[in-house]
């Protein structure tokens, strides 16, 4: 079950965090990943780690928010049956602290990088017959979350684009899903803590894990689990749906 043999996969950001877990999952599974990164290092050592362990894979520095080297990759790759929009940024802010600048830059990456993704992908999945699209979203685009302006809007813009595109292309095959994750620990996270709150490291990461219901924070593994399965054939049909993956944040979080 859950193979991705002859498939080919495109990976936005998936040279680290949950891209590069989906990534991994995606190449032990059977399926040639593509992954787009803007850090050509980390692209690149990705693929080294997919081939070493005998999958295939090959990386692409692209900065996503740029349509044209966008549709010119994709093109180049020719096939393309899966994509997961995972590339994003984040913004800590609420509106005031939250610039046109600010704006601006999470809008072109998290949102109209999405946008570029789906709109260069299209015409390759409807002539390839059909596809599967999974977008990364977040609870944010659920639930408010203190602090997160830009980035709440920007996962509630991927969540509304996912359900138009599953709705308008259902007679071509295409799915579409999203997957809303908590806060999942990456070194992202870790990056964050100690920028913010140097010598309380160990504080603040009990703080934040304990803020989740289940007591802890997500694994990048976990969420790339999910993702495997809403990708393959088994998840046929699972189209126009959003999938939280939180520890129970949303329902039991009261």
């Amino acid at each position: 079950m859950f193979s991705l043999k002859n498939k080919h996969a495109v990976i936005t950001g998936g040279g680290s965090g949950i891209g590069k877990a989906i990534a991994l999952l995606f190449a032990r599974q059977g399926a040639f990943v593509h992954i787009i990164e803007l850090n050509e290092l980390a692209g690149k050592l990705a693929v080294e780690e997919i081939e070493q362990a005998g999958g295939q894979a090959k990386s692409y520095s692209l900065n996503v928010s740029n349509q044209q080297d966008v549709i010119e990759t994709f093109s180049a790759i020719g096939q393309i049956d899966i994509l997961v929009n995972n590339a994003g940024i984040a913004h800590v802010g609420n509106v005031e602290k939250c610039t046109e600048a600010d704006f601006n830059r999470v809008f072109e990456v998290n949102v109209k990088g999405a946008y570029n993704c789906i709109f260069a992908v299209i015409p390759l999945m409807k002539k390839n017959n059909g596809g599967c699209m999974l977008h990364m979203a977040s609870i944010a685009s659920a639930v408010g979350i203190a602090d997160r302006f830009a980035y709440s809007m920007s996962k509630g813009a991927i969540h509304a684009m996912s359900m138009s595109v599953a709705r308008d292309y259902l007679n071509d095959h295409i799915r579409s899903n999203t997957v809303s994750p908590a806060r999942i620990h990456t070194p992202f996270v870790d990056g964050f803590i100690s920028k913010n709150y140097a010598g309380k490291e160990e504080e603040i990461f009990e703080k934040l894990s304990k803020s989740q219901p289940i007591g802890r924070m997500g694994k990048p593994e976990e969420v790339a689990s999910l993702a495997l399965y809403l990708c393959s054939d088994e998840a046929g049909f699972v189209t126009g749906n959003d999938y939280p993956i939180d520890g129970g944040f949303i329902k039991l979080n009261n």
